[in-house]
């Protein structure tokens, strides 16, 4: 009941106590009211960070789907198989130059080397005498032009005749008679139809040129071999097996380089339980640079950080990885990779939408600083790189730095960008790690050039049937992967390999077919 006026007591200590009791449900009442509204405030904000959240990967998604997937920078020297871009050019350009008509472009004629062979084919007339006169016509000169004929692949079967010998005299005395034949030709898979021709070609096909098992089948049958994948199969598992004395040898090599890189991407076996396996990739060297270049292939059954500490098991040097943990279970130092961390903040720049700034293009442009400084050194020594980073990255590291802490604390927690921010300073120690040494790159691009094939290749045949499939696999990418980027051709790499190979029985003869 409410009191009115007339109804309060007159005494005043009496009146002082109601007036506290009704302040302090007020004052419940308004701390009631001030939490809920905080909470509202909260619920608010985390519907507000969502919305941002979706709208960001909606711009993201819709960049991704309708703009080009590779794109080449100012000053990387890369092109990266990611959908970065630090400004979009078409707004840089001033409107005129916008609306300028285009000069039409004369279409290129396809390049034909000049060391393969010519065949003169003469288009002459018949009548050789002048319409006018009836005098002789004589050749002035000629005009010439060049068309490439395509001649499909030989094929022709190796008929092997061994004579067979015995004495006529120990034949007609009745002795023993010893019937001498010649040895058969020693062969990396005895008493098998394949020469080393063809399971080159076969590999090369799958491994370089990503053709599957059973396209390659029906190429085979219309050249009217018939020649099944499962044989085909057969053929390339007995080859990696006898090729594992080399791949130890190109392993032993490997981890006697001051630095390495690595990487890895999923692969599907039919025959394994899990889900995912993977194939890692671990290598030394770059195209251009000197010393021992090799890519190596290993396949595993799953993603943990024992299978990297495994295959490096006691290396100690430099290793180029990304942001994956399990690479912190070997003993190697790690490098962080630029490429990565510049992605994440491409993503967020996508995400703000066409033409809108913001924060991620101040830290993209800051990072292209550091990629235009490697464009510069990208031929020079070991000793000036090391140099001229002191000089120019690190200081531009610490900016970027004391960025990446004044703006972590500014900016939505769910944010593309504020998982940018964190991936940088999660990586920090690693991202920094080029400076130490002039041998040591900015980023790990190679390793992913490396894999790429490998990725490409696995769209076409999706899976591998079996696990020695698999390691058989990893096994003849190593072979492939390393001639190319020592400058072979695989196919005429495999073909002499698979020749010398079986008579290789020294580790001097071994280290000659090496692929280096």
């Amino acid at each position: 009941m409410k009191k009115t006026p007339k109804s309060l007591p007159d005494d005043v200590e009496l009146l002082k106590k109601m007036l506290l009791e009704q302040t302090e449900k007020l004052e419940r009442k308004l701390a009631q009211k001030d939490r809920r509204i905080a909470k509202l405030e909260q619920v608010n904000q985390k519907l507000e960070d969502k919305l941002q959240q979706l709208l960001e990967q909606y711009t993201l998604a819709q960049y991704k789907k309708y703009s080009p997937s590779s794109e080449s920078y100012q000053g990387d020297g890369e092109v990266l198989n990611e959908a970065e871009q630090l400004a979009d050019e078409a707004t840089a350009q001033p409107e005129a130059a916008q609306t300028e008509a285009k000069k039409p472009v004369k279409p290129r004629r396809p390049r034909i080397a000049a060391e393969l062979p010519r065949v003169g084919v003469i288009h002459d007339i018949t009548d050789k005498t002048c319409a006018c006169c009836g005098h002789a016509l004589h050749r002035m000169g000629e005009e010439v032009s060049e068309q490439i004929e395509f001649i499909p692949a030989q094929i022709r079967v190796i008929k092997n005749i061994r004579p067979k010998y015995s004495c006529r005299a120990c034949e007609n005395q009745g002795t023993t008679v010893a019937i001498q034949i010649a040895d058969v030709p020693p062969a990396i898979i005895p008493k098998s139809m394949a020469t080393p021709s063809l399971l080159a070609q076969i590999i090369s096909s799958k491994m370089h040129y990503g053709l599957p098992l059973y396209r390659q089948e029906k190429m085979f049958g219309q050249a009217g071999i018939e020649l099944s994948r499962q044989t085909m199969s057969r053929w390339l598992i007995t080859c990696a097996d006898k090729l594992e004395p080399l791949l130890v040898l190109m392993k032993n090599t490997l981890l006697e380089q001051p630095v390495l890189w690595a990487d890895e991407t999923t692969v599907n076996v039919l025959d394994v339980e899990k889900s995912t396996c993977y194939m890692w990739v671990y290598g030394c060297g770059l195209e251009s640079s000197t010393g021992p270049k090799l890519v190596l292939f290993d396949y595993q059954d799953g993603r943990g950080g024992k299978h990297p500490k495994a295959y490096l098991d006691g290396y100690k040097g430099y290793l180029h990885v990304d942001g994956y943990t399990g690479y912190e279970q070997t003993e190697a130092t790690l490098v962080g990779c630029w490429a990565h961390a510049r992605r994440k903040f491409v993503e967020a720049q996508k995400a703000q939408g066409k033409g809108k700034t913001g924060k991620a293009d101040w830290a993209i442009n800051h990072i292209q600083k550091l990629y235009a400084l490697e464009s510069k050194l990208k031929t020079q020594s070991a000793e000036v790189k090391y140099r001229e980073r002191q000089k120019v990255a690190k200081p531009l590291l610490q900016q970027l730095w004391d960025w990446l802490e004044k703006s972590k604390d500014a900016i939505p927690k769910e944010s593309l960008l504020s998982k940018a921010i964190t991936y940088s300073l999660n990586q920090w120690p690693k991202l920094i790690r080029y400076l130490d040494d002039g041998k040591l790159n900015i980023d790990n691009n190679r390793a992913e050039r490396a894999i790429k094939p490998f990725v490409i290749g696995r769209k076409a045949w999706l899976f591998a049937n079996t696990t020695s499939g698999a390691k058989a696999s990893a096994a003849l990418y190593s072979l492939v992967e390393t001639a190319k980027i020592n400058g072979l051709e695989p196919y005429d790499y495999m073909t002499t390999l698979f020749k010398e190979l079986p008579t290789a029985d020294t580790p001097d003869k071994l280290a000659q077919l090496l692929p280096l």
